[in-house]
């Protein structure tokens, strides 16, 4: 009878090539059949590190009840984030669907700005096809922007039950981390802080940079007499988290509103607050929020926001910075090793010599000894 090891056709050393292929395979297989729901493991990461302490000042140091702490987190989170997000969405599809069926605003609003310019760059009966096509296709839009939300709503459930589990199984997800991850103990308490920091600062001070941005963005269009000061507040507080961007296209499109009515002086102000104001406060609270809460410098902060947000979306305002913090880090991580190889290395072939030439010494003198004998 023959045995079950003689009939296997590879060795140890195959075997073992064998399954780290697999593993590789397996891994990209299941990365790309979950790279649409990328952005919901991203952001779970993100909640957790900055829900964390909370999560270990009350479980770890105040032994509350570890489930009742996790659910409360996962509400807190739903109320400050999910439904802000989705009452956003909610009031922009209404604006949009009331703008599609009355493009004649529009219309009135291109021809008031050329009256004030003195200049007709466009003809009545072509920005009344444009707007009216437009109109049709903002109209088409909707219904895929309703099953759009469908998809946000998935991601955001799968975003929850992550999180869910990053909290009730702290220890084994942590544990995890330093059994599998390829860096010493040092690299991993070095990429720690870097992405603690980053968190801070890129989600933390990000969200303070976006209110202020959108308070201030508010309190110039009321004062300036702009319609709906609250809602395109709320609108400034959201554009506020992109880049380069951000405010202005509120505050822009409301100047030229007001010039379009004929109220000059307050199209004036409205740019001179925002340009003067607005924009630099958001530059100046945005880097010293960077260096205050996380120590980022300026250009890791401006670089990885436009990365991130090209490549993963709204979670690359914290995911782009972090993937050049870790760069950095472990590019000095690098530095490090590589010095400490070369320091290391002279001792080895010091040590080396030394050995050969006590060889060299034993056998000259076992061969003295020979010929002595002889």
């Amino acid at each position: 009878m023959t045995h079950a090891a003689e009939t296997n056709i590879y060795s140890p050393k195959q075997r073992f090539v064998l399954l780290i292929i697999t593993l590789i395979v397996l891994g990209l297989l299941s990365f790309f059949g979950l790279l649409q729901y990328l952005t919901a493991f991203l952001g779970a990461g993100i909640l957790y590190v900055v829900l964390r302490p909370w999560f270990t000042a009350l479980v770890h140091k105040r032994q509350w009840n570890r489930t009742a702490v996790t659910v409360f987190l996962l509400l807190f989170a739903v109320v400050v984030l999910v439904i802000p997000f989705f009452a956003l969405t909610s009031l922009l599809i209404d604006r949009v669907a009331e703008l599609a069926k009355h493009p004649e605003q529009l219309l009135q609003a291109v021809q008031s700005v050329e009256r004030k310019v003195g200049m007709q760059v466009t003809q009545e009966n072509q920005v009344r096809q444009l707007l009216q096509q437009g109109a049709a296709r903002v109209s088409q839009w909707i219904p895929t922007l309703a099953s759009s939300v469908l998809n946000v709503i998935v991601v955001v459930g799968l975003m929850l039950f992550t999180m869910y589990y990053l909290f009730m199984q702290e220890e084994a997800f942590l544990a995890g981390l330093h059994r599998y991850l390829p860096f010493r103990e040092k690299t991993m308490d070095e990429l720690s802080i870097s992405l603690k920091n980053n968190v801070n600062s890129n989600v933390l001070g990000q969200g303070i940079v976006a209110l202020v941005q959108g308070l201030l963005t508010g309190a110039t269009l009321w004062i300036f007499g702009v319609p709906d000061a609250m809602f395109w507040t709320i609108i400034a507080f959201f554009m506020a988290f992109i880049p380069v961007l951000g405010t202005p296209l509120v505050w822009g499109p409301a100047a030229i509103y007001q010039f379009a009515q004929g109220h000059n002086s307050q199209g004036i102000g409205i740019l001179l607050v925002g340009v003067i104001v607005i924009i630099n406060v958001d530059n100046l609270l945005r880097i010293w929020l960077a260096k205050y809460m996380g120590n980022i410098h300026p250009w890791v902060t401006l670089v990885g926001l436009t990365l991130g947000v090209e490549i993963f979306g709204i979670v690359g305002l914290v995911i782009g910075p972090l993937l050049l913090s870790y760069f950095i880090v472990l590019m000095q991580v690098f530095a490090r090793e590589n010095l400490a190889l070369q320091h290391l290395m002279p001792d080895t072939l010091t040590a080396k010599a030394e050995r050969v030439v006590e060889a060299e010494n034993e056998a000259k003198t076992a061969d003295s000894e020979v010929r002595r004998t002889q």
